[in-house]
């Protein structure tokens, strides 16, 4: 499977898979699974890698259909400011590409912060590991795996 289907095994939480056809030609990924899979795009959730001020990468969580708040992420993780990383080097981080980005099972654990809208769903849809692949799991459990933060860093 993937390393972050593994890591919810591992875990022994309660999650299902859901896959779709991703067609290489999408531009927004996460919209195209919503889209695909028939649910709310608010319960569909981005993984984005950021750097802070300190140099440390970060892992943040917020639906599709919003944007990450970067100020935001850096206060909640203990930073002045944050930034985007380049796609490759998202992807040396965390082992995944692009689009398919899991917050589970990355080659090295990120610091990590998921938006609380997170906490309205009984459950959540994040990468799985690649395109076209969603584990669905609990909030609670998704933000135990990844001893993430569970704060407000998404804006319209």
């Amino acid at each position: 499977m993937t390393p972050g289907v593994d890591a919810a095994r591992a875990a022994g939480i309660a999650f299902e898979l859901a896959r779709y056809e991703h067609d290489p030609r999408a531009e927004g990924y996460g919209l195209e699974a919503a889209d695909l899979l028939g649910i709310p795009p608010g319960r569909v959730f981005k993984t984005l890698v950021a750097k802070l001020d300190d140099g440390r990468l970060a892992t943040a969580m917020v639906p599709v259909d919003r944007q990450l708040d970067l100020k935001a992420l850096a206060r909640a993780l203990g930073a002045r400011r944050a930034s985007m990383v380049p796609a490759d080097e998202a992807e040396r981080a965390t082992g995944y590409v692009v689009g398919g980005i899991s917050p589970l099972g990355q080659k090295r654990r990120l610091a990590t912060a998921l938006d609380q809208s997170a906490e309205e769903h009984q459950t959540i849809y994040v990468s799985a590991g690649r395109r076209g692949l969603e584990i669905v799991l609990a909030p609670s459990d998704l933000a135990t795996l990844t001893a993430a933060e569970v704060v407000p860093i998404a804006r319209d």
